[in-house]
């Protein structure tokens, strides 16, 4: 099983590197962040014709958020993180594909720091902190996966020495990250590659792609129960390069497959597939 995250700036004005990317790679499960497409105008025709069911939270011009599921329709538990009723950026959405519950989180920004931007950044960080104790409390297989907006540590940023006020890196944010992983998470990336330098962002100015002058923000968190299953984990950098790309590239990860009873722990269904998409192309 496949799953990545890539934060997509814009689902509609990169579709096609969306859909290029995905007839590539090939991924079970996606994790998108920054639709910037009001809901209705996201395109779930053009997903499902390319061989994904979806499930998505939009806003016009900011934000939005969605998960793809190869071969059948994701399963939605939740399309916003609990303890924001006044809340009304689309930053999270849930759903459970295939045995596992998938938590798609896009983090703000939070700059400039400090200010209004960065406290609410870390309200927000305070809530999904909670929710995720929550999560692992049930015992059943979670993954977070998202733009988090942190770099967790100095390994994770070009030059850390440039970004130490800056609310990507700040120590309130990078230790809530941590706050987060002592629960009992994951970090899949940094598991697998404990030593290397791995980003998933460039900026578009000062030629930070030809530098590689990144960043890591994109993140998968494994939970204790699924966490014995991951096999690979990496970066599909190149997708930087193509034409109109995004600022980010897909991070990913693949899981061997569950057990014959996996499927039932915790209590969270499988994803129902969708009658209109037996025929797609499998993975090998």
């Amino acid at each position: 099983m496949k799953i990545a995250t890539f934060n997509v700036n814009g689902i509609n004005g990169r579709l096609p590197v969306l859909l290029r990317w995905l007839g590539e790679a090939v991924p079970d499960v996606v994790c998108l962040q920054e639709l910037k497409a009001a809901h209705e105008k996201f395109p779930a025709t053009a997903l499902e014709q390319a061989g994904y069911g979806a499930v998505w939270q939009g806003q016009k011009s900011w934000n939005g958020v969605a998960i793809l599921a190869r071969g059948r329709e994701p399963v939605l538990t939740r399309r916003a993180l609990p303890g924001g009723d006044d809340d009304h950026h689309s930053r999270y959405i849930e759903a459970a594909v295939n045995g596992v519950l998938i938590g798609c989180a896009y983090v703000p920004n939070g700059n400039p720091a400090p200010g209004p931007k960065f406290d609410y950044k870390l309200r927000w960080l305070d809530r999904l902190i909670a929710y995720a104790a929550e999560l692992l409390a049930t015992g059943a297989p979670v993954i977070l996966a998202g733009d988090f907006n942190v770099m967790p540590t100095e390994i994770d940023v070009y030059k850390p020495e440039r970004w130490v006020d800056d609310a990507l890196f700040r120590p309130e944010v990078r230790a809530a990250f941590h706050e987060l992983l002592a629960q009992g998470w994951t970090d899949a990336l940094r598991k697998l590659h404990p030593n290397e330098r791995i980003y998933t962002f460039w900026d578009y100015f000062r030629n930070a792609w030809g530098r590689n002058a990144g960043l890591r923000l994109d993140h998968l968190l494994l939970s204790p129960s699924i966490a014995d299953r991951l096999r690979m984990a990496g970066v599909d950098r190149e997708v930087r390069g193509w034409e109109h790309a995004s600022d980010h590239a897909p991070a990913w990860i693949t899981l061997a497959e569950q057990g014959r009873d996996a499927g039932q722990v915790g209590k969270i269904s499988t994803g129902r597939p969708r009658p209109r998409l037996t025929r797609l192309r499998r993975q090998p």
